[in-house]
């Protein structure tokens, strides 16, 4: 057998046995076999490359919110109310430092009780009152029934459920994927503790990633209504007195 036929087979043996042997292989080990021949690189939740920090750590600094409700603690941000303190209406603590169009935002976040969420490309409503806002929102409650859809605050409504993707137009909103169950991706989601959360906007196409699983997702092209840049915030969500928490938030623009 010539040498160069001889390589070829052996080339094609040893990746027969691998990926016959793939199913053998422990999770994330399974995957960076699986990504090494495609030149893939695997997911990695800790991979902030291009990421900065929009949090300095010891104070709110350019962070604007009702003091009543939030603060900041052992560099997390903490929204809080309670039965002495209650809320009347949603409140937000907003980013100031940008308006970002297309960005990458990270964090993680974690809640006892209630409803919270993200705002992107949002803007305030003062004639509602101060610190109250209007657009884009990844959901998080504590019984996970939304946590990763899409919403817009003050606008249209619900967008995308979780484990939908969906287009929107001007007066019509419609599935055109499903990415995963409901429930099965509700089982990603860790309860009461710390969960990694991603936000993508690039042009009229929004994602939402939740430890590593793909949530929701959005084609946006109601003109009239979608936004292309606008704020960040945290919500609070008027009910039962809850406390929602939020650290390591990175921002990646581009």
């Amino acid at each position: 057998m010539k040498k160069s036929v001889a390589v070829v087979v052996a080339l094609s043996i040893v990746s027969i046995v691998t990926i016959q042997g793939l199913h053998q292989l422990p999770g994330l080990a399974q995957q960076r076999a699986t990504m090494r021949g495609t030149g893939i690189e695997p997911l990695s939740l800790d991979d902030n490359s291009g990421f900065e920090s929009i949090l300095e750590g010891r104070t709110l600094a350019g962070w604007d919110g009702d003091p009543a409700f939030w603060r900041l603690q052992d560099e997390t941000i903490i929204g809080e109310s309670t039965p002495e303190n209650p809320l009347k209406t949603n409140t937000f603590l907003i980013y100031r430092g940008s308006r970002p169009a297309d960005f990458e935002l990270k964090l993680e976040y974690r809640i006892n009780a209630g409803n919270s969420g993200v705002q992107y490309r949002s803007v305030e409503l003062p004639d509602a009152g101060r610190w109250i806002m209007k657009g884009y929102q990844a959901d998080i409650d504590f019984a996970n029934q939304y946590t990763g859809q899409l919403y817009e605050e003050r606008g249209r409504g619900f967008l995308a459920m979780r484990g939908q993707m969906t287009h929107l137009q001007t007066g019509g909103k419609r599935v055109i994927a499903n990415l995963r169950g409901g429930d099965e991706l509700k089982a990603e989601i860790k309860n009461n503790d710390w969960n990694h959360i991603h936000i993508i906007a690039r042009g009229n196409h929004v994602a939402h990633i939740i430890n590593g699983h793909l949530m929701a997702q959005a084609v946006d092209d109601d003109a009239s209504a979608r936004m292309m840049n606008g704020l960040i915030g945290f919500q609070i969500h008027t009910g039962p007195p809850m406390k929602v928490e939020f650290r390591r938030i990175r921002l990646k623009q581009f």
